[in-house]
């Protein structure tokens, strides 16, 4: 399933990007096959992912150590499903 992540948060795009890289990789290949950054501001990010067992990143997104690094990043998302459209 093809997922955008629309986030705000106070710390860097990059920041951001590194510490959500990372709880991706962790997830493993068998959660998210691929995904892709786009900043979207200094706070904002459009996150697309091919994502492989949407259980698996509901738990992962609602961990106590994804809601600790949302509050104290003070990070709101959003997430879509996506189709393509031919």
């Amino acid at each position: 399933m093809n997922v955008l992540i629309i986030s705000t948060f106070s710390c860097t795009f990059e920041e951001f990007k590194t510490d959500v890289s990372g709880f991706i990789t962790a997830m493993g290949q068998e959660v998210v096959s691929e995904y892709e950054f786009v900043q979207a501001g200094e706070h904002k990010s459009h996150l697309i992912m091919n994502v492989l067992d949407m259980e698996a990143l509901k738990t992962e997104m609602t961990s106590d150590a994804a809601k600790e690094w949302d509050k104290k990043n003070n990070c709101k998302d959003s997430v879509y499903a996506i189709e393509l459209v031919e």
